[in-house]
């Protein structure tokens, strides 16, 4: 074993094992990886060894596609067999609701390059060959490129692979220890001896856990005990056989089971109510090659449900019990990327569809490495995602709600309740007595709307418009006719100061920045040009400067400001200890100037201006500026001054009709002057300009800031495609995200976000076209839920302030 490495990844199982393979494709020869037993000592030989496309998650969808299509390129570039069966996937809707799902990933596979199609009964009967019980059945999605494979061959064709590369890997030498060192590099104590190397990957699968803990690092992930069952030869299944083809596989979301061919019988493995998170305070180290003991209790009534979908199991012996552990995250999504205050240290971790997502998180996490960024839009499996706020006590009760409701209807507007609430501002208690109905972002949690009188606090999950359609109506109103208030915690939060601060900030944002008593709003860039950022800037003096962005996007930013550090300058997150409220309509002014003895006439407090002046009793730093597209300020306090603010305001703006109002509605009210919104409008997938928001960059200043060369290059050539507004004929269902746009027969485009403009009274889109096409008034069909509706191309605002907002 050698004692130095540029990489070593922990873990055998296939996720390290893609992640070494992945490392050598992009060109890095010095990787090695070490496994305390052998390669697939942990989930992944007792896998089941299915893969599928579907992700409600376009990116993760995507990469799933890719890992699909690597398994040919690993079998000829190896040699080694795969043990691969694309005998196409049916996943069956038994209700309205299921179906709606099932159209709405249909629709967005069409602009993925997915070739899925919606099946009738009559099709699933024909492709299954009698085998499905269709009683209740609506319909089906079926996927061509969903099968099976060989976990333990496909594993060793990585590892062939990665070997032909140059890696080196190392069995049987358990890791004892991690330890940093002075140069960011890492010490990798080993059975067999040290390796120093300068990036560790976290791949250790059910002992990410315990190899995370020898860093220091909490990840929020968890076993859970699955279990699945194969049959004994059935007929039916030899009948498929001798006519030279395969059974398909079949999710049944309803009965919480999957269901393939295995040889000439069955496998049927179920997400059961009734789990079992396994070793909940530690994996054995001595655990590997052995399963857990049968528990047919826990999965009574699910085998009882596929026995009345799948008939045919009822009259098939049981030849083989799987029962073991996989790892999952609170979210289901797996933990990828560079771990969030620790230099060069990389989670590979809670990849629980090892085989159909292994491939791509292995190529993400070394083109983060290598590359610097992925291809594709990290977020939903960035382990960054979780922040530091995670807890073995918030992990366990969300992995256990995920799993359960794994073949669950996904809705868009839809807020699970377990380990809620946890993190709480101080108006909690003061919103939830106003009917406040509560989301959560970032473990935070926000209002969404507030229930009056008999109403329900309850928002119920669906595809349409819900029931807070009345009450989101209400709080628009409330803030266009006299004045709202909104909490600003759910706001990223950052104080940057220092002699050097304006010449950092000049580097990492590509916008201008503002001159003490101003903000000015600025994208952030990777170097390949696209937006990881969208940042309000405010002077508060020379050297001290507020940031604002996502809440949601703390861990993300916080890690590329560390990154990028530089002496002379301090970032400090202050996004829970800095709060306070916006508040926004015609009164908005009025209300603020009864609370404070500075001048807040418009001719001193200007648009985009920022002062500290004195609130009620609080020392605040006031922003002209609101999301709402209105008149309005943002007042930022100290957290212990939050309620005493809340106090000072109520009781100030009583008389104006002053009301709460949450992000339902403060969704609907950015739609009226088309402000995009971070993680829609603007994400990694996207540039400046592409979205619009090139026009906040300051392209003249002599800062040579991140991206510039990217983004400039865009500029000379032109974004081939461009972010642009719609006016949709909607009926009962208005765009959410991903919806195709079609134009002349072909989907040319895809909805970033959309909603209904509640004080316009209408139901719109915004979403990327061809730049060549784009004209005021052009006619296009949106597809929402299966069904194009007309919409037409709208570039003005919606809604004319008479300059309201700016005066």
């Amino acid at each position: 074993m050698k004692t130095h490495a540029r990489v070593v990844v922990i873990g055998g199982g296939v996720v390290g094992c893609s992640v070494l393979y992945h490392l050598t494709k992009l060109g890095w020869s010095d990787v090695m990886l070490i496994e305390r037993s052998d390669l697939t000592s942990g989930s992944t030989w007792h896998a089941a060894g299915g893969f599928h496309t579907l992700n409600g998650d376009t990116n993760m969808a995507a990469l799933q596609g890719y890992t699909i299509r690597l398994y040919r390129e690993l079998e000829e570039l190896t040699g080694l067999s795969c043990g691969l069966h694309h005998v196409g996937g049916i996943t069956l809707a038994d209700n309205r609701e299921r179906f709606d799902q099932l159209r709405a990933e249909r629709a967005k596979h069409r602009y993925m390059g997915l070739d899925t199609e919606i099946l009738g009964p009559a099709e699933i009967d024909r492709l299954t060959g009698g085998l499905v019980n269709l009683e209740g059945i609506v319909g089906a999605l079926y996927d061509p490129l969903d099968g099976h494979l060989d976990p333990s061959g496909t594993t060793h064709a990585y590892a062939r692979a990665a070997r032909m590369g140059g890696a080196e890997i190392v069995l049987h030498n358990r890791v004892l220890a991690t330890t940093q060192r002075a140069d960011g590099g890492w010490d990798v104590v080993t059975e067999q001896g040290t390796v120093t190397c300068e990036h560790l990957v976290n791949a250790a699968g059910l002992w990410a856990r315990e190899v995370g803990a020898m860093a220091g690092v909490y990840l929020p992930l968890l076993p859970m005990a699955h279990q699945y069952l194969v049959t004994d030869d059935v007929p039916e299944i030899m009948s498929f056989l001798a006519e030279g083809r395969e059974f398909p596989h079949v999710m049944d979301p309803g009965g919480e089971s999957y269901l393939r061919q295995e040889g000439r019988g069955l496998c049927i493995g179920f997400y059961e109510q009734p789990c079992e998170p396994w070793s909940v305070d530690g994996t054995p180290w001595e655990f590997g090659h052995e399963l857990l003991n049968e528990d047919f209790d826990k999965i009574e009534d699910s085998v009882a449900f596929a026995y009345r979908r799948f008939p045919v199991l009822e009259r098939s012996g049981v030849k083989r019990v799987i029962h073991g552990p996989f790892t999952f995250a609170p979210d289901g999504n797996p933990l990828i990327g560079p771990v969030p205050g620790l230099r060069n240290y990389w989670s590979a971790c809670a990849v629980m569809a090892g085989f159909s997502q292994g491939g791509g998180m292995g190529l993400a996490l070394a083109q983060w490495m290598i590359l610097g960024e992925v291809e594709r839009d990290p977020r939903g499996f960035d382990v960054a995602r979780f922040g530091t706020w995670t807890s073995p006590g918030y992990t366990v009760p969300k992995v256990i709600e995920n799993y359960r409701m794994r073949f669950s209807v996904s809705y868009p507007n839809e807020e699970r309740p377990a380990a809620r609430p946890f993190r709480t501002t101080p108006m909690h208690e003061v919103l939830d007595r106003m009917g406040a109905v509560w989301g959560q972002q970032y473990g935070l949690e926000v209002p969404n709307w507030f229930a009056a009188g008999g109403e329900a606090r309850l928002e119920i999950p669906t595809f349409k418009r819900s029931n807070a359609w009345e009450a989101t109506r209400r709080e628009v109103r409330a803030v266009r006719e006299g004045v709202g208030i909104n909490e600003l915690q759910n706001f990223g939060k950052y104080r940057v100061r220092g002699p050097g601060a304006r010449a950092w900030l000049d580097r990492i944002m590509a916008g201008r920045i503002p001159a003490p008593g101003r903000l000015s709003l600025t994208p952030m860039l990777a170097q390949s040009g696209r937006i990881i950022g969208d940042f309000t800037v405010s002077c508060i003096a020379e050297g001290d400067f507020q940031l604002t962005a996502s809440y949601g996007a703390q861990g993300w930013h916080m890690r590329w400001f560390e990154d990028h550090a530089a002496p002379g300058v301090t970032v400090e997150n202050l996004s829970d200890s800095r709060s306070g409220f916006q508040i926004a309509g015609p009164k908005a002014r009025e209300l603020l100037a009864r609370v404070t003895r500075a001048d807040v006439s418009a001719g001193a407090l200007r648009f985009m201006d920022v002062r500290p002046m004195t609130v009620g009793m609080a020392n605040a730093i006031v922003q002209r500026v609101s999301y709402t597209g209105d008149l309005g300020s943002e007042i930022y306090v100290d957290h212990m001054s939050v309620r005493h603010l809340w106090d000072v305001l109520n009781a100030a703006g009583a008389d104006l009709g002053l009301r709460p109002f949450g992000m339902r509605a403060m969704m609907s009210l950015r739609l009226d002057k088309w402000f995009g919104s971070w993680g829609r409008e603007f994400s990694p997938d996207y540039t400046p300009a592409e979205t619009g928001l090139d026009r906040f960059i300051a392209w003249t200043k002599e800062a040579d800031w991140i991206g510039r060369a990217a983004a400039l290059a865009q500029r000379e050539t032109g974004a081939p495609r461009r972010l642009v507004p719609f006016v949709v004929e909607a009926e009962d269902a208005d765009v959410v995200a991903w919806e195709p746009i079609w134009l002349r027969g072909a989907v040319v485009g895809f909805c970033t976000s959309g909603g209904f403009s509640h004080w316009t009274g209408q139901s719109v889109a915004q979403g990327f076209l061809p730049a060549a096409e784009i004209v005021d008034g052009l006619e296009v069909e949106i597809e929402i839920l299966g069904d194009r509706r007309p919409a037409r191309v709208h570039l003005a605002p919606l809604w004319d302030d008479g300059g309201r907002m700016r005066g």
